[in-house]
């Protein structure tokens, strides 16, 4: 029972030391997506823990899982878990390992049928405000999101995720804004439609709901929904330049302090104002490369501690 013994320590140590270490960190500013890449790692490797400790509990409390989990293995590979002897262990750890995995399936798919729920009725509402031009038309764009226009003087700038995407912007923001700062704001609003940012947003926001006393997963939820933003940013800002992203996004926000896509207090305008006009330096490419690698290091972990006894009685 040591493998499901080092993988439940393994994933307490991931989801209490590491996030503190992460939220302090201080170049996750200066890299959003590599800091959303190292987040997605973290929860991965506490999910794998969750996982291989269950699956090694219940072949612990259940012979016949055993004896299938173990078909084909070498001599000695399934007495080397020493799983035979902790059925009493193993279920207990199995029930409470069972519950949370069924917590997240169903904290998942609640997040899911909402989220659905929430874009089929923006779209409804959408459509009744501006119907859309025929396809014929929208083809000639060769866009992938649909642009569509709406009347009203508050300037406003948001996208609808999904199959059929769209970005929304009011005639107020096309009044307000230039033309290269309402470059911008589309341009900010489409890379959230195609880096996918909504799916992230959602497994991280069923993982806090279904876990609520889990710091990692409320740390994650927050996390992302910052860093979505400030990735978004960056994209916009590659394109179209830092300081006329700064000023669409202030012009933008005079009243509201964050992005019309953004629910308001998640991501606060002059931050990211500051940070656009900072224009502070990417990290390097062996920091950004040692960084990933270091990531991709606490999911193989959780897997190589759970393989370790079978690997260690074949040498």
């Amino acid at each position: 029972m040591t493998a499901l013994i080092g993988l439940l320590l393994l994933g307490l140590l991931l989801s209490t030391a590491v996030p503190r270490l992460l939220a302090r960190a201080r170049w996750v500013e200066r890299e959003p997506v590599l800091a959303l890449l190292v987040w997605q790692c973290l929860v991965v490797a506490v999910l794998l823990c969750c996982a291989l400790g269950l699956l090694l509990a219940a072949s612990a409390a259940m012979p016949e899982l055993r004896a299938l989990v173990f078909t084909g293995a070498p001599h000695g590979v399934e007495a080397a878990y020493g799983l035979q002897d902790s059925e009493g262990w193993g279920r207990l750890s199995a029930a409470v390992l069972a519950a949370g995995a069924l917590q997240t399936v169903l904290a998942l798919t609640r997040e899911v049928r909402a989220a659905k729920a929430t874009r089929a009725r923006r779209h409804a509402q959408l459509e009744s405000r501006a119907p859309e031009l025929p396809e014929s038309i929208e083809a000639a764009r060769g866009r992938r999101e649909r642009l569509v226009v709406l009347e009203s003087v508050r300037p406003e700038a948001w996208s609808l995720p999904g199959p059929d995407s769209r970005l929304v912007v009011t005639t107020g923001a096309m009044r307000q804004l230039t033309d290269r700062e309402l470059a911008a704001v589309l341009s900010h609003e489409r890379g959230h439609v195609r880096a996918r940012h909504h799916w992230l947003q959602q497994f991280a926001r069923a993982l806090a709901s279904g876990f609520p006393g889990v710091g990692v997963f409320r740390e994650f939820r927050d996390q992302v929904e910052e860093l979505v933003e400030l990735a978004a940013d960056d994209r916009a800002a590659r394109r179209h330049g830092r300081h006329t992203t700064a000023l669409a996004l202030a012009e933008l926000n005079l009243d509201r302090g964050v992005f019309g896509s953004c629910p308001p207090g998640l991501a606060q305008s002059p931050k990211r104002v500051d940070r656009l006009l900072a224009g502070r330096p990417r990290l390097t490419v062996p920091h950004r490369l040692r960084l990933t690698v270091v990531a991709l290091c606490a999911p193989a972990a959780a897997v190589l501690l759970a393989v370790a006894p079978g690997l260690g009685s074949l040498l």
